[in-house]
């Protein structure tokens, strides 16, 4: 499996996500909210960040299930899908992930065919390597 790369910019995300807390970096000059973490306001080129709390909720905004897998290190769990998941309180922040049945359920948890664009989901956390990473929940069956 692949672990992500934590970069100075990005560190407090995974901090926040070892907690159990989905946050999102904000500029705390203009209020805009951002994702990726970057050291640089893009409306405002301010320098001054804090950190969001958000809700865990969203929706898909896209989806897909690679055939074959891309990567040979997920040939073992296919079929999984990959999601891009609109964050509920922050429309314009959108997350990778994948949708499992449990926080620690394997990436082929959930049959392909459940998943839909605008489906609810709700983030849930597992580690994996020594990082703690989110993962989404269909809200309903």
């Amino acid at each position: 499996m692949l672990t992500p790369v934590v970069d100075e910019d990005g560190a407090p995300f995974w901090e926040y996500a070892a907690r159990g807390e989905l946050r999102v970096q904000a500029c705390a000059a203009c209020g805009e909210l951002r994702f990726p973490p970057r050291p640089c306001c893009p409306h405002c080129r301010s320098f001054d960040s804090e950190w969001r709390r958000m809700s865990g909720r969203g929706r898909i905004w896209s989806y897909v299930v690679p055939h074959p897998p891309l990567l040979p290190d997920y040939a073992a769990h296919a079929p999984y899908n990959a999601v891009l998941v609109e964050l509920a309180d922050a429309p314009r922040i959108r997350l990778v992930g994948n949708v499992v049945a449990s926080p620690d359920a394997p990436l082929d948890s959930v049959d392909p065919a459940r998943l839909r664009i605008g489906a609810a989901v709700k983030v849930a956390f597992t580690e994996i390597d020594g990082v703690t990473v989110p993962r989404w929940l269909l809200e309903r069956g």
